[in-house]
């Protein structure tokens, strides 16, 4: 009973309980009338749809607002909520396509479009869609590999949608979406995957460093042509290099005289020009 019928019913009973105290006949009216209001007067949320039943048949669906149904020959078969609603499942120990067993969590959100169907073609549309998307789940777990239910997540909820919408849209219910929240997968299996993963790592780490050797070690190739060519650039770059270990503070290198008289500028260039000519 809402709260306006209720107050019309005690007013109009208060007002016939005084009238009949007082003597007069109309007062047993009101109090009927006031019986009859609250039975017949009903208020529907915007939210809601009245499923009204007349002599066992169907009447229509009122609301929202204010309407009025017959006592005794109209019934109010089913209040249905046309909000977006949400239900939670899951599936425990569904083995995939490669016979691995996992537990999915999953939670749906759907709204009833038809309130007729939802109140006439179903017993009891809630729990059937838990059951629904429950055994649509196993389904498409099954049907999976391990591989793809971890990464292809958006293409598993449209699956899902997909499959449970096409068995719920009959009973006047459509599914919006559906989300699975976490997939978990046996503690053996994860050290197993993360080893495969790490060595997976180490793999591609290696043949990264191998490829940087190999490109290091052309460049090497390169340098001691050029080197092979030109001696003073072989002894520039040799005086370079004494020159950056030097720059160090507190540094002390001692090197052979012959060293030091091999890394004379103007001895390279002699012996460079040396070269040239004996090559010419």
């Amino acid at each position: 009973m809402n709260p306006i019928s209720l107050s019309l019913a005690v007013l109009l009973c208060a007002g016939g309980a005084a009238m009949t105290y007082a003597g007069s006949y109309l007062g047993i009216g009101l109090i009927l009338l006031g019986v009859v209001t609250a039975t017949s007067l009903k208020v529907a949320d915007v939210w809601e749809r009245f499923v009204v039943l007349r002599a066992g048949r169907l009447q229509g669906v009122k609301g929202p607002g204010l309407f009025v149904i017959l006592p005794i020959v109209d019934r109010v078969a089913a209040v249905i909520d046309q909000r977006v609603q949400t239900t939670s499942f899951n599936a425990e120990q569904a083995l995939t396509r490669d016979t691995v067993p996992v537990n999915v969590d999953a939670i749906i959100f759907w709204h009833v479009h038809d309130a007729v169907k939802a109140a006439l073609e179903i017993t009891d549309y809630r729990q059937a869609i838990d059951r629904v998307a429950q055994t649509s789940l196993r389904e498409m777990i099954g049907g999976s590999m391990l591989a793809a239910l971890l990464s292809e997540r958006k293409a598993a909820d449209e699956e899902l949608r997909s499959v449970i919408g096409a068995k719920t849209q009959s009973w006047g219910v459509s599914i919006m979406s559906v989300e699975i929240r976490d997939v978990a997968i046996p503690v053996a299996l994860q050290d197993a995957m993360s080893r495969q993963a790490q060595a997976e790592r180490e793999k591609q780490a290696r043949v990264i460093l191998g490829s940087a050797e190999a490109e290091v070690a052309g460049k090497f190739v390169e340098a001691a042509d050029i080197y092979a060519k030109s001696p003073a650039a072989l002894q520039l770059r040799a005086m370079n290099i004494v020159y950056e270990t030097t720059k160090e503070r507190g540094a002390t290198i001692l090197m052979p005289t012959s060293l030091v008289d091999s890394m004379n500028p103007g001895l390279a260039v002699a012996l460079g020009q040396g070269e040239t000519r004996s090559r010419t």
